[in-house]
C-alpha cells in the first residue's frame, strides 16, 4: 500500500474560507499533531472559534463545517486527512467584500432561531450545505438534514422556519467559497 503524500512531505495543505494554509505535521511547537481532529486545528491553530467542539464523537453536530460542498463533523476528521480539501466555517459565510452576513445567518436572526448560540454555527453550516445542494427543500427535507444537530435550548421550529424563509425567498447566496 502506498503512503499518502502528506506523510512523505510532513505537511498538509488545505483551504479554509478561501485562504490556503500549509501546515507542518509533527510534535514540535507550531506543528499540527497527526492525531489532531480538524475542529482542534480550526479553533486552536487557525483561531476560527466559531466551529464548536462539544461531544467529540460526531453525535451533536456542533462542529459541523462544509468540506468540498458537504456538511461534515470536524471532530471526526483528522486534519491530516484534509490534504487538498476546501473547508468553509461559519466565519467564511460573511461576504468577504462587504462583511454582510449570509442570508441564512440573517434569517436565523430574523426568526430567533438561536438562544445561547453554542450549537447555531453547526446548524447553520448543515443548513447551508443543504441549501447549496437543494435550493428549495421541503420542510421534511430540512428536518432530515438537521437530524444530526442537537440543541437543548431552542425549538427546531424556529430553525426550520429560518431555513424555509431563505429557500422560499431565493435569498440563497452563491457558492463563492463552498
Amino acid at each position: 500500500m502506498a503512503k499518502r503524500k502528506i506523510f512523505a512531505e510532513n505537511s498538509v495543505r488545505l483551504t479554509v474560507n478561501g485562504q490556503v494554509y500549509d501546515l507542518d505535521v509533527g510534535a514540535k511547537s507550531g506543528q499540527i499533531d497527526p492525531s489532531h481532529a480538524l475542529v482542534y486545528t480550526l479553533r486552536e491553530t487557525l483561531g476560527l472559534t466559531g466551529t464548536k467542539a462539544a461531544c467529540g464523537q460526531g453525535a451533536c453536530g456542533a462542529c459541523t463545517v462544509i468540506m468540498d460542498g458537504k456538511a461534515v463533523n470536524s471532530c471526526k476528521i483528522l486534519t491530516i486527512e484534509c490534504e487538498g480539501k476546501s473547508i468553509t466555517t461559519i466565519e467564511g459565510l460573511r461576504d468577504p467584500k462587504t462583511g454582510a452576513l449570509d442570508p441564512l445567518q440573517q434569517a436565523f436572526i430574523e426568526h430567533a432561531a438561536f438562544q445561547c448560540g453554542f450549537c447555531t454555527p453547526g446548524i447553520i453550516m448543515t443548513s447551508k450545505a443543504l441549501l447549496n445542494e437543494n435550493p428549495h427543500p421541503t420542510e421534511d427535507e430540512i428536518k432530515e438534514a438537521l437530524s444530526g444537530n442537537f440543541c437543548r435550548c431552542v425549538s427546531h421550529y424556529h430553525v426550520v422556519r429560518a431555513v424555509l424563509s431563505v429557500a422560499e425567498s431565493g435569498r440563497q447566496t452563491d457558492e463563492r467559497q463552498l
